[in-house]
């Protein structure tokens, strides 16, 4: 899983994931055979059928996590920065990988005033104690009345990088007199289908989530996804935790499309969230990047790419810039691949309509983002009836008939069963900035959307995903000049709706090297043609010539004199093939790579080598951010 980045097409694979699933129909009763004495006037046994039910699995509050202060104590006892140090050691500031919530702390729906655990090993140890878990002097660690010693199991996965903090966590437990057993299991069982997480079948449970720009979360933390063998599994509350209030604010957060309303119940929900800490949010894992002191205006982001502002970059002394890659792109047809390296180079020859900034958007090609306040979009209330088709809870677009979930325009769950229902439909519409051009000079246009739309909807181009495209309505797409309106089907309720349209927009004029138009080639083999993967016009401030891509050595691109925002003052940017990291870092040491992004760089050793140069005064800056990707340690707070 690429770990940054939220284009909107790729934002358009989260939705499936945030559609409440439905829950399984509880088991039949087990039946069982009882032998009951009966008195009578006269004395007879009989036999009869007694019907038990089953204590539902999961309802017993684990021994020790069932209890709040145990949780809490664990909190306390955490040292946040040592955990930090352990991986990585060469950042000073581990504050900046610290989490105290589900959401990162720069996000827009990160909530302030939450209850903090700064490690405090007397606090810990003091909440131990009145939960009646004793220390005794010579003893490591703690008993109960019983005698029982307090020890838990932690289960993650046998990564290096996970047995590097656990071992750490581990310490920090000991010394609050818990003891950890480590079980650092294959990541195929650990994330498997029928076992690990998905089974509940652990006490501590440590592995990574990724930030998104939607927070979405009711998988994760409303009652009714708890996964038990009852429902089926259903769900991804691998913690077991139920907090109503927490419950009904994740599901309004998600059944609203105002950012104000969901921010308010985000917020409820991270201050219940660290009010029972059923999870422990550990650290955001570093990314860094580097680039040579000479390079100005170079701006690295946990959510987007480093070369989405490369037409503003300046290079003292030189017009070129190096990028240095370890992987090369295997084609530039972004619409079928979503590598990082792939998007490193794309960016430099069309500018994507909306960038992602610090979880957030902002309008690039696109005059502004439409949303239902700013009157760019509406979302309508319009009544359905049986054969309509609808967006269903499961993230897909079906003919209304019975017993088919969807959501109502209230936000509520139901199955129809037949007559009008009345649910939400969006539409917004997007007008694209004046003055854009093609790179060939060639002015942008309507039949340029509508190619767009045409192929990128085609389930035959073999596109990453075709979840907005699937979702829009029949005749749900208007063309208006440099507008385009979407509609989608009823009940489709995206909250990143107004960060994209659903497909991109290609040269229709274009004219291919074998004599053919670009628009009458079939959609199926635009991923085999030349001027698509390897040398695709664009509307971005560079310009790749089919020959300056050489296989297996670098990628060579020249300024676009036709760039809507002025000719780019870089007017060549190099992309050079490296072989690994460590080449990589020396040729950048060496001054023969001005680039390095966290792609290429990683967050290990490499890391440490460029910063060592920055203090010894080389001429390179590094710059370290926290990634989206973030450690946490579930506690399952039942038993089976």
């Amino acid at each position: 899983m690429t770990q940054k980045k939220f284009v909107a097409v790729l934002g358009a694979i989260a939705v499936v994931s945030l559609v409440l699933a439905a829950c399984a129909p509880p088991p039949t009763p087990q039946t069982i055979i009882q032998t009951q004495v009966v008195t009578v006037k006269e004395t007879q046994v009989i036999t009869e059928q007694i019907t038990a039910t089953p204590v539902p699995s999961f309802t017993t509050p684990h021994p020790i996590l069932g209890d709040l202060r145990n949780r809490q104590a664990i909190e306390y006892c955490t040292n946040r920065d040592e955990v930090i140090n352990s991986v990585y050691p060469f950042v000073e500031d581990k504050s900046i990988l610290h989490m105290d919530s589900f959401i990162p702390s720069d996000h827009w729906a990160h909530a302030s005033g939450l209850t903090q655990y700064p490690f405090d090993l007397e606090k810990g140890k003091a909440l131990l104690e009145e939960a009646g878990w004793k220390a005794e002097e010579g003893v490591p660690y703690r008993h109960n009345a019983n005698g029982e010693e307090l020890v838990l199991k932690f289960t993650t996965t046998a990564a290096q990088f996970r047995q590097t903090w656990a071992a750490v966590f581990e310490s920090n437990m000991s010394k609050c007199g818990v003891r950890i057993l480590r079980f650092h299991t294959p990541g195929s069982w650990w994330f498997g289908s029928t076992s690990g997480l998905r089974r509940r079948d652990f006490e501590l449970g440590a592995f990574a989530w990724v930030g998104q720009a939607d927070p979405g979360g009711r998988d994760l933390y409303a009652c009714n996804q708890i996964p038990t063998p009852e429902n089926g599994w259903q769900g991804q509350n691998y913690m077991g935790w139920c907090n109503e209030k927490a419950s009904n604010a994740i599901i309004a957060a998600n059944n609203t499309l105002n950012r104000d309303e969901r921010i308010k119940q985000y917020a409820i929900v991270q201050q219940e969230f660290t009010k029972d800490v059923p999870s422990i949010p550990m650290f955001n894992r570093l990314q860094a990047e580097v680039a040579t002191s000479k390079l100005k205006n170079f701006k690295s982001d946990p959510t987007d790419y480093y070369t989405r502002n490369a037409s503003t970059w300046e290079m003292e002394g030189s017009d070129t810039v190096v990028i240095g890659l370890t992987q090369e792109p295997a084609t530039l047809f972004s619409l079928v691949e979503s590598a990082a390296v792939e998007r490193v180079v794309a960016y430099l020859i069309q500018d994507p309509p909306v960038f992602t900034e610090t979880y957030d958007f902002q309008a690039n090609l696109f005059k502004s983002l439409p949303t239902v306040d700013n009157g760019g979009a509406t979302n309508d209330t319009v009544e359905v009836k049986e054969g309509d088709i609808v967006y269903n809870t499961a993230g897909e677009p079906v003919p209304l008939k019975a017993d088919v979930e969807i959501t109502d325009a209230d936000g509520n769950t139901m199955k129809y069963s037949g007559g009008t229902v009345k649910m939400k439909q969006l539409t917004a519409t997007y007008e694209y900035v004046d003055g854009l051009k093609w790179s060939d000079g060639e002015p942008f246009k309507q039949a340029d959307n509508e190619l767009g739309y045409a192929v990128d909807c085609d389930h035959d181009t073999g596109a990453v995903t075709y979840t907005l495209c699937d979702a829009l309505a029949k005749d749900g797409v208007k063309f208006d000049g440099m507008k385009v309106t979407v509609k989608y089907v009823p009940g489709f309720q995206y909250p990143l709706y107004y960060t994209g349209l659903p497909f991109g927009a290609y040269p229709s004029h274009q004219k291919l090297a074998d004599g053919r138009n670009l628009k009458d080639v079939p959609h199926k083999d635009w991923s085999t043609l030349p001027e698509i993967a390897e040398c695709p016009l664009g509307t971005g401030p560079y310009v790749l010539k089919c020959a300056d891509w050489v296989k297996g050595q670098s990628i060579t691109l020249t300024t676009n004199p036709n760039y809507f925002r002025g000719e780019a003052k870089v007017k060549k940017i190099v992309v050079q093939f490296v072989a690994d990291t460590q080449t990589a870092v020396a040729q950048l040491l060496q001054g023969q790579v001005d680039v390095l992004g966290s792609e290429t760089l990683g967050a290990g050793q490499e890391v440490e080598t460029v910063l060592n140069a920055q203090k010894e005064g080389k001429p390179v800056n590094v710059v370290f951010f926290a990634s989206p990707t973030w450690e946490h340690i579930d506690m399952n707070l039942f038993v089976k």
